[in-house]
Protein backbone atom coordinates (compact mmCIF):
# COMPACT_ATOMS: atom_id res chain seq x y z
CA UNK A 1 0.00 0.00 0.00
CA UNK A 2 1.41 2.99 -1.08
CA UNK A 3 2.14 5.84 1.70
CA UNK A 4 2.25 9.79 1.29
CA UNK A 5 4.21 11.84 3.74
CA UNK A 6 3.12 14.95 5.12
CA UNK A 7 5.64 16.98 7.66
CA UNK A 8 4.45 15.29 10.61
CA UNK A 9 2.89 11.94 10.11
CA UNK A 10 2.38 9.69 7.53
CA UNK A 11 -0.99 8.77 6.13
CA UNK A 12 -2.34 5.92 3.59
CA UNK A 13 -5.01 6.47 0.83
CA UNK A 14 -6.82 2.45 0.51
CA UNK A 15 -6.36 0.07 -2.04
CA UNK A 16 -9.26 -0.83 -3.84
CA UNK A 17 -10.36 -3.65 -2.13
CA UNK A 18 -10.88 -4.28 1.86
CA UNK A 19 -7.92 -7.17 3.20
CA UNK A 20 -8.88 -10.47 4.13
CA UNK A 21 -8.97 -9.52 8.16
CA UNK A 22 -11.17 -6.04 7.28
CA UNK A 23 -13.34 -8.32 5.58
CA UNK A 24 -13.48 -10.94 8.28
CA UNK A 25 -14.00 -7.47 10.74
CA UNK A 26 -16.88 -6.89 8.04
CA UNK A 27 -19.17 -9.37 8.62
CA UNK A 28 -19.85 -8.54 12.38
CA UNK A 29 -20.23 -4.97 11.59
CA UNK A 30 -21.81 -4.33 7.95
CA UNK A 31 -24.01 -1.80 9.06
CA UNK A 32 -21.95 0.88 9.98
CA UNK A 33 -21.42 4.07 7.76
CA UNK A 34 -19.73 3.21 4.92
CA UNK A 35 -19.29 -0.80 6.55
CA UNK A 36 -16.01 -2.15 7.84
CA UNK A 37 -15.04 -3.56 4.38
CA UNK A 38 -15.01 0.17 3.00
CA UNK A 39 -11.90 1.85 3.38
CA UNK A 40 -11.75 4.70 6.40
CA UNK A 41 -8.65 3.28 7.78
CA UNK A 42 -6.88 6.32 6.81
CA UNK A 43 -4.38 7.77 9.78
CA UNK A 44 -4.87 11.09 11.05
CA UNK A 45 -3.09 13.79 8.25
CA UNK A 46 -0.40 15.65 8.91
CA UNK A 47 0.05 19.17 8.47
CA UNK A 48 1.66 20.78 5.16
CA UNK A 49 2.66 23.44 6.96
CA UNK A 50 0.87 26.86 7.85
CA UNK A 51 -2.23 28.02 5.54
CA UNK A 52 -0.60 30.30 2.89
CA UNK A 53 -2.08 33.86 2.94
CA UNK A 54 -1.73 33.96 -0.99
CA UNK A 55 -1.80 31.73 -3.99
CA UNK A 56 -1.62 31.72 -7.64
CA UNK A 57 -4.10 28.76 -8.20
CA UNK A 58 -6.40 27.07 -5.11
CA UNK A 59 -7.56 23.83 -6.01
CA UNK A 60 -10.54 22.62 -4.30
CA UNK A 61 -10.93 19.17 -3.73
CA UNK A 62 -7.76 16.49 -2.79
CA UNK A 63 -9.03 13.32 -4.56
CA UNK A 64 -7.91 11.73 -7.84
CA UNK A 65 -8.75 14.78 -9.95
CA UNK A 66 -7.71 17.62 -7.49
CA UNK A 67 -4.13 15.81 -7.12
CA UNK A 68 -4.27 15.07 -10.78
CA UNK A 69 -4.79 18.72 -11.54
CA UNK A 70 -2.63 19.48 -9.07
CA UNK A 71 0.71 17.74 -10.34
CA UNK A 72 -0.30 18.52 -14.37
CA UNK A 73 -0.43 22.29 -13.14
CA UNK A 74 2.86 22.15 -11.39
CA UNK A 75 4.74 20.13 -13.86
CA UNK A 76 4.06 23.15 -16.25
CA UNK A 77 5.56 25.49 -14.00
CA UNK A 78 3.22 26.77 -11.58
CA UNK A 79 4.70 26.75 -7.99
CA UNK A 80 2.14 28.40 -5.79
CA UNK A 81 -0.62 26.00 -5.67
CA UNK A 82 -2.47 25.01 -2.51
CA UNK A 83 -4.88 22.33 -2.61
CA UNK A 84 -7.83 22.27 0.31
CA UNK A 85 -9.91 19.45 0.94
CA UNK A 86 -13.11 19.17 4.02
CA UNK A 87 -11.65 15.66 5.04
CA UNK A 88 -8.00 13.56 4.13
CA UNK A 89 -6.55 13.26 0.83
CA UNK A 90 -8.47 11.06 -1.36
CA UNK A 91 -10.89 9.75 1.01
CA UNK A 92 -14.80 11.22 -0.88
CA UNK A 93 -15.37 9.63 -3.60
CA UNK A 94 -11.68 8.65 -4.75
CA UNK A 95 -11.81 6.36 -1.88
CA UNK A 96 -14.57 3.97 -2.78
CA UNK A 97 -14.61 3.55 -7.02
CA UNK A 98 -14.25 0.51 -8.77
CA UNK A 99 -10.86 1.31 -10.34
CA UNK A 100 -12.13 0.71 -14.05
CA UNK A 101 -9.65 1.99 -16.76
CA UNK A 102 -11.32 2.34 -20.80
CA UNK A 103 -11.50 4.06 -23.72
CA UNK A 104 -14.76 1.74 -24.24
CA UNK A 105 -17.35 4.45 -24.64
CA UNK A 106 -20.07 5.97 -27.11
CA UNK A 107 -19.19 9.59 -26.79
CA UNK A 108 -16.08 10.44 -29.15
CA UNK A 109 -15.09 13.09 -26.24
CA UNK A 110 -15.57 9.80 -23.87
CA UNK A 111 -13.80 7.44 -26.10
CA UNK A 112 -10.90 10.62 -26.51
CA UNK A 113 -10.63 11.48 -23.00
CA UNK A 114 -10.93 7.39 -21.86
CA UNK A 115 -7.54 6.16 -24.20
CA UNK A 116 -5.37 9.32 -23.44
CA UNK A 117 -6.22 8.26 -19.90
CA UNK A 118 -5.65 4.68 -20.53
CA UNK A 119 -2.43 5.43 -22.49
CA UNK A 120 -1.01 7.44 -18.95
CA UNK A 121 -2.34 4.45 -16.62
CA UNK A 122 -0.94 2.28 -18.85
CA UNK A 123 2.60 4.17 -18.75
CA UNK A 124 2.12 5.62 -14.78
CA UNK A 125 4.69 3.35 -13.06
CA UNK A 126 7.07 4.39 -16.02
CA UNK A 127 6.42 8.32 -15.15
CA UNK A 128 5.89 8.14 -11.68
CA UNK A 129 7.81 5.23 -10.40
CA UNK A 130 4.93 3.60 -8.38
CA UNK A 131 3.02 0.78 -9.35
CA UNK A 132 -0.85 1.60 -9.16
CA UNK A 133 -1.75 -2.19 -9.76
CA UNK A 134 -2.54 -1.98 -13.63
CA UNK A 135 -4.24 -5.31 -14.74
CA UNK A 136 -5.51 -5.39 -18.05
CA UNK A 137 -8.37 -7.61 -17.93
CA UNK A 138 -10.28 -6.35 -20.66
CA UNK A 139 -14.02 -5.01 -20.12
CA UNK A 140 -17.12 -7.01 -21.78
CA UNK A 141 -19.88 -5.39 -22.38
CA UNK A 142 -23.32 -7.59 -22.59
CA UNK A 143 -25.81 -6.48 -25.15
CA UNK A 144 -29.09 -7.95 -23.95
CA UNK A 145 -31.87 -6.25 -26.85
CA UNK A 146 -31.59 -5.10 -30.44
CA UNK A 147 -31.52 -1.18 -29.51
CA UNK A 148 -28.09 -1.42 -27.12
CA UNK A 149 -27.14 -3.78 -29.86
CA UNK A 150 -26.78 -0.75 -32.25
CA UNK A 151 -25.40 1.29 -29.60
CA UNK A 152 -22.96 -1.15 -29.54
CA UNK A 153 -22.14 -1.46 -32.36
CA UNK A 154 -22.06 1.93 -33.15
CA UNK A 155 -19.60 2.72 -30.15
CA UNK A 156 -17.02 -0.26 -31.38
CA UNK A 157 -16.67 2.27 -34.79
CA UNK A 158 -16.54 4.99 -33.37
CA UNK A 159 -13.55 3.11 -30.95
CA UNK A 160 -11.87 1.75 -33.77
CA UNK A 161 -11.46 5.20 -35.71
CA UNK A 162 -10.50 6.76 -32.34
CA UNK A 163 -7.72 4.47 -32.28
CA UNK A 164 -9.47 2.07 -29.39
CA UNK A 165 -9.22 -1.81 -29.39
CA UNK A 166 -12.40 -3.19 -29.39
CA UNK A 167 -14.84 -5.43 -30.99
CA UNK A 168 -17.96 -7.42 -31.23
CA UNK A 169 -18.28 -10.74 -29.91
CA UNK A 170 -20.43 -13.33 -30.71
CA UNK A 171 -22.64 -15.12 -27.66
CA UNK A 172 -20.53 -18.38 -27.73
CA UNK A 173 -17.37 -16.24 -27.47
CA UNK A 174 -18.73 -14.05 -24.98
CA UNK A 175 -19.16 -17.21 -22.86
CA UNK A 176 -15.34 -18.40 -23.54
CA UNK A 177 -14.30 -14.76 -22.11
CA UNK A 178 -16.41 -14.87 -19.56
CA UNK A 179 -17.65 -18.10 -18.15
CA UNK A 180 -19.83 -16.90 -15.77
CA UNK A 181 -22.82 -15.38 -18.99
CA UNK A 182 -25.67 -17.87 -20.03
CA UNK A 183 -24.80 -17.53 -23.61
CA UNK A 184 -28.63 -17.52 -24.16
CA UNK A 185 -29.01 -14.57 -22.41
CA UNK A 186 -27.65 -12.43 -24.46
CA UNK A 187 -27.58 -11.75 -28.32
CA UNK A 188 -23.98 -10.05 -28.39
CA UNK A 189 -21.38 -8.85 -26.49
CA UNK A 190 -18.21 -5.93 -27.12
CA UNK A 191 -15.00 -6.89 -25.57
CA UNK A 192 -12.02 -4.61 -25.34
CA UNK A 193 -8.89 -6.67 -23.96
CA UNK A 194 -6.81 -3.28 -23.69
CA UNK A 195 -8.97 -2.00 -20.75
CA UNK A 196 -8.89 -3.25 -16.76
CA UNK A 197 -8.36 -1.46 -13.68
CA UNK A 198 -5.94 0.25 -11.33
CA UNK A 199 -5.99 0.48 -7.79
CA UNK A 200 -7.29 4.30 -7.20
CA UNK A 201 -5.66 4.64 -3.42
CA UNK A 202 -2.15 4.56 -5.15
CA UNK A 203 -2.68 6.62 -7.59
CA UNK A 204 -4.36 9.17 -6.10
CA UNK A 205 -0.92 9.22 -3.48
CA UNK A 206 1.32 8.96 -6.09
CA UNK A 207 -0.14 12.80 -7.56
CA UNK A 208 -0.20 13.85 -4.30
CA UNK A 209 3.70 13.10 -3.68
CA UNK A 210 4.57 13.93 -7.31
CA UNK A 211 2.70 17.43 -6.79
CA UNK A 212 3.96 18.22 -3.37
CA UNK A 213 7.65 17.14 -4.36
CA UNK A 214 6.92 20.08 -7.21
CA UNK A 215 6.04 22.43 -4.05
CA UNK A 216 1.91 22.18 -4.03
CA UNK A 217 0.79 22.90 -0.33
CA UNK A 218 -2.18 20.22 -0.11
CA UNK A 219 -4.19 21.13 3.33
CA UNK A 220 -6.79 18.43 4.40
CA UNK A 221 -9.46 19.17 6.93
CA UNK A 222 -9.69 22.27 5.38
CA UNK A 223 -13.38 23.04 4.03
CA UNK A 224 -13.91 26.12 2.02
CA UNK A 225 -16.90 28.21 3.47
CA UNK A 226 -16.41 31.00 0.92
CA UNK A 227 -14.96 32.22 -2.05
CA UNK A 228 -14.90 36.17 -3.07
CA UNK A 229 -15.65 37.69 -6.24
CA UNK A 230 -15.46 40.95 -7.27
CA UNK A 231 -16.46 42.66 -10.83
CA UNK A 232 -16.85 38.89 -12.42
CA UNK A 233 -13.53 37.79 -10.87
CA UNK A 234 -12.28 35.28 -8.05
CA UNK A 235 -10.61 37.14 -5.80
CA UNK A 236 -10.09 35.30 -2.59
CA UNK A 237 -11.20 31.68 -0.52
CA UNK A 238 -12.32 31.38 2.66
CA UNK A 239 -11.24 28.02 4.51
CA UNK A 240 -11.58 26.75 7.90
CA UNK A 241 -7.97 27.46 8.08
CA UNK A 242 -8.05 31.26 6.98
CA UNK A 243 -8.50 33.66 3.60
CA UNK A 244 -6.52 32.78 0.89
CA UNK A 245 -5.70 35.36 -1.82
CA UNK A 246 -6.04 34.02 -5.01
CA UNK A 247 -7.13 34.79 -9.01
CA UNK A 248 -8.00 30.94 -9.72
CA UNK A 249 -10.26 28.18 -7.84
CA UNK A 250 -9.81 24.87 -9.82
CA UNK A 251 -13.30 23.30 -8.38
CA UNK A 252 -12.82 19.42 -7.98
CA UNK A 253 -15.11 18.83 -5.11
CA UNK A 254 -16.74 16.07 -6.94
CA UNK A 255 -20.43 15.19 -4.76
CA UNK A 256 -19.85 18.70 -3.11
CA UNK A 257 -19.59 20.34 -6.29
CA UNK A 258 -22.61 22.16 -6.75
CA UNK A 259 -22.21 24.36 -3.20
CA UNK A 260 -18.75 25.34 -3.96
CA UNK A 261 -19.90 26.49 -7.60
CA UNK A 262 -23.02 28.77 -5.90
CA UNK A 263 -20.20 30.06 -3.48
CA UNK A 264 -18.70 32.08 -6.46
CA UNK A 265 -22.17 31.97 -8.73
CA UNK A 266 -21.27 29.35 -11.23
CA UNK A 267 -24.02 27.12 -11.53
CA UNK A 268 -22.81 23.25 -11.62
CA UNK A 269 -25.78 21.01 -11.43
CA UNK A 270 -24.13 18.04 -9.99
CA UNK A 271 -26.44 15.67 -7.50
CA UNK A 272 -25.23 13.09 -5.26
CA UNK A 273 -26.40 9.46 -5.03
CA UNK A 274 -25.56 6.94 -3.16
CA UNK A 275 -23.82 3.59 -5.14
CA UNK A 276 -22.87 0.39 -3.51
CA UNK A 277 -20.77 -2.68 -3.92
CA UNK A 278 -20.09 -5.86 -2.30
CA UNK A 279 -17.33 -8.36 -1.86
CA UNK A 280 -18.23 -12.09 -1.40
CA UNK A 281 -15.87 -14.62 0.57
CA UNK A 282 -12.15 -15.24 -0.35
CA UNK A 283 -12.15 -19.17 -1.81
CA UNK A 284 -9.01 -21.35 -1.14
CA UNK A 285 -9.12 -21.23 -5.23
CA UNK A 286 -9.99 -18.31 -7.05
CA UNK A 287 -12.93 -18.25 -9.67
CA UNK A 288 -12.03 -18.19 -13.54
CA UNK A 289 -10.14 -14.96 -14.30
CA UNK A 290 -13.07 -12.95 -16.16
CA UNK A 291 -12.76 -8.82 -17.80
CA UNK A 292 -14.55 -6.25 -15.59
CA UNK A 293 -18.16 -7.39 -16.82
CA UNK A 294 -21.23 -5.05 -17.58
CA UNK A 295 -24.70 -5.53 -18.72
CA UNK A 296 -25.98 -2.68 -20.83
CA UNK A 297 -29.32 -3.17 -19.51
CA UNK A 298 -28.87 -3.18 -16.32
CA UNK A 299 -25.74 -2.19 -15.10
CA UNK A 300 -24.79 -5.06 -13.58
CA UNK A 301 -21.44 -5.26 -12.97
CA UNK A 302 -18.38 -7.33 -11.70
CA UNK A 303 -14.78 -8.37 -11.46
CA UNK A 304 -12.16 -10.94 -9.80
CA UNK A 305 -11.42 -9.55 -6.57
CA UNK A 306 -8.26 -11.76 -6.00
CA UNK A 307 -9.92 -14.85 -4.99
CA UNK A 308 -13.54 -13.60 -4.30
CA UNK A 309 -15.52 -11.74 -6.57
CA UNK A 310 -17.28 -8.08 -6.46
CA UNK A 311 -19.94 -6.68 -7.73
CA UNK A 312 -22.73 -4.04 -7.73
CA UNK A 313 -25.57 -2.35 -9.73
CA UNK A 314 -26.77 1.08 -10.24
CA UNK A 315 -30.15 1.01 -7.92
CA UNK A 316 -32.31 3.41 -9.41
CA UNK A 317 -34.66 3.85 -6.44
CA UNK A 318 -31.94 5.40 -4.56
CA UNK A 319 -32.41 8.99 -3.38
CA UNK A 320 -29.96 11.78 -3.98
CA UNK A 321 -28.49 12.91 -0.99
CA UNK A 322 -24.62 12.78 0.88
CA UNK A 323 -25.92 9.31 2.47
CA UNK A 324 -22.89 6.70 2.94
CA UNK A 325 -24.60 3.96 5.22
CA UNK A 326 -23.88 0.79 3.55
CA UNK A 327 -27.32 -1.39 2.92
CA UNK A 328 -28.06 -4.14 1.13
CA UNK A 329 -31.36 -3.57 -1.09
CA UNK A 330 -29.73 -3.28 -3.94
CA UNK A 331 -28.88 -6.82 -3.82
CA UNK A 332 -32.45 -7.99 -4.82
CA UNK A 333 -32.42 -6.10 -8.05
CA UNK A 334 -28.94 -7.47 -8.30
CA UNK A 335 -30.03 -11.43 -8.10
CA UNK A 336 -32.76 -10.57 -10.58
CA UNK A 337 -30.98 -9.58 -13.25
CA UNK A 338 -27.88 -12.32 -12.31
CA UNK A 339 -29.33 -15.01 -12.60
CA UNK A 340 -30.77 -14.19 -16.00
CA UNK A 341 -27.42 -13.70 -17.63
CA UNK A 342 -25.10 -14.49 -15.15
CA UNK A 343 -26.55 -17.24 -13.23
CA UNK A 344 -23.97 -18.58 -10.66
CA UNK A 345 -23.68 -15.19 -9.00
CA UNK A 346 -27.23 -14.78 -8.44
CA UNK A 347 -26.92 -16.86 -5.18
CA UNK A 348 -23.40 -16.12 -3.86
CA UNK A 349 -22.89 -15.29 -0.24
CA UNK A 350 -21.83 -10.86 -0.01
CA UNK A 351 -19.81 -10.65 3.46
CA UNK A 352 -18.89 -6.99 3.06
CA UNK A 353 -19.52 -4.07 0.86
CA UNK A 354 -18.83 -0.33 1.22
CA UNK A 355 -21.11 3.11 0.01
CA UNK A 356 -19.35 5.83 -1.92
CA UNK A 357 -21.15 8.89 -3.78
CA UNK A 358 -21.56 9.52 -7.15
CA UNK A 359 -21.42 12.74 -8.56
CA UNK A 360 -24.18 12.96 -11.16
CA UNK A 361 -24.85 15.67 -13.79
CA UNK A 362 -28.58 15.79 -15.83
CA UNK A 363 -27.00 13.73 -18.66
CA UNK A 364 -24.40 11.56 -16.52
CA UNK A 365 -21.57 13.13 -18.09
CA UNK A 366 -18.42 15.08 -16.98
CA UNK A 367 -18.41 18.69 -16.49
CA UNK A 368 -14.73 20.49 -17.19
CA UNK A 369 -13.97 24.17 -18.70
CA UNK A 370 -13.72 27.60 -17.36
CA UNK A 371 -16.93 29.80 -16.12
CA UNK A 372 -18.09 32.56 -18.88
CA UNK A 373 -19.19 34.46 -15.89
CA UNK A 374 -16.61 34.48 -13.41
CA UNK A 375 -13.52 34.57 -14.16
CA UNK A 376 -10.70 32.39 -12.77
CA UNK A 377 -13.17 29.73 -12.01
CA UNK A 378 -12.33 26.36 -13.83
CA UNK A 379 -14.01 23.25 -12.93
CA UNK A 380 -13.97 19.54 -13.42
CA UNK A 381 -16.49 17.49 -11.59
CA UNK A 382 -19.43 15.66 -12.13
CA UNK A 383 -17.90 12.60 -13.73
CA UNK A 384 -21.09 10.68 -12.59
CA UNK A 385 -19.16 7.53 -12.14
CA UNK A 386 -16.09 7.37 -14.66
CA UNK A 387 -14.04 9.67 -13.25
CA UNK A 388 -11.04 7.44 -12.10
CA UNK A 389 -10.92 6.61 -15.34
CA UNK A 390 -10.75 9.67 -16.93
CA UNK A 391 -8.44 11.49 -14.22
CA UNK A 392 -4.83 11.72 -16.04
CA UNK A 393 -6.40 13.44 -18.89
CA UNK A 394 -8.67 15.82 -17.20
CA UNK A 395 -5.39 16.68 -14.66
CA UNK A 396 -4.20 17.59 -18.86
CA UNK A 397 -7.01 19.50 -19.26
CA UNK A 398 -7.13 21.66 -16.60
CA UNK A 399 -3.80 22.56 -17.08
CA UNK A 400 -4.14 23.97 -20.36
CA UNK A 401 -7.24 25.61 -19.34
CA UNK A 402 -5.54 27.42 -16.72
CA UNK A 403 -3.03 28.30 -19.54
CA UNK A 404 -5.11 29.05 -22.14
CA UNK A 405 -3.69 26.45 -24.64
CA UNK A 406 -5.06 24.34 -26.99
CA UNK A 407 -4.85 20.81 -25.12
CA UNK A 408 -4.80 16.98 -26.50
CA UNK A 409 -8.40 17.35 -27.08
CA UNK A 410 -11.50 19.61 -27.75
CA UNK A 411 -13.32 19.16 -24.47
CA UNK A 412 -15.48 21.81 -25.12
CA UNK A 413 -18.72 19.10 -25.06
CA UNK A 414 -18.43 19.18 -21.41
CA UNK A 415 -18.98 22.63 -20.80
CA UNK A 416 -21.45 23.21 -18.21
CA UNK A 417 -23.76 25.22 -20.27
CA UNK A 418 -24.82 22.86 -22.74
CA UNK A 419 -27.53 21.86 -20.55
CA UNK A 420 -29.01 25.63 -21.18
CA UNK A 421 -28.10 25.25 -24.67
CA UNK A 422 -29.51 21.98 -24.98
CA UNK A 423 -26.78 20.13 -26.14
CA UNK A 424 -26.49 17.08 -24.33
CA UNK A 425 -23.50 14.62 -24.01
CA UNK A 426 -25.51 10.97 -25.06
CA UNK A 427 -23.55 8.22 -23.55
CA UNK A 428 -24.28 4.50 -24.02
CA UNK A 429 -21.38 2.76 -21.78
CA UNK A 430 -22.49 3.76 -18.49
CA UNK A 431 -22.90 2.19 -14.87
Amino acid sequence: MALVSYSIEVFMVPDLAPSDDERAAAQGSAGAQGSAAAPERAAAQGSAGALPTHADVVIIGAGVMGTSAAYFLASAGIRNIVVVDSGAVGQGSSAKPLGGIRATFSDSANIELGKHSLDEYLRFEQDFGVDVGVDQVGYLFLVRNESDLQACENGVKLQNDLGAASRMVTTAEAAQICPFIDPASICAASYSPEDGYAVPGRVVNAYADAARALGVRIHPHCAVEAIDTTAGQVTAVHTAGGEIKTPVVVCAAGAWSEKIGAMAGVALPVTPVKRQIGFTPQRSTPFPRVPFTLDLASTLYFHNNRNGMLFGMSDNRQPAGFDLEYSTEWLEPFRAVAAKCAPELADLEVVSGWAGLYEVTPDHNALIGRSDTVEGFIYATGFSGHGFLQAPGVGELVRDLYLGRESFMDASAFRADRFQLQQLVHETHII
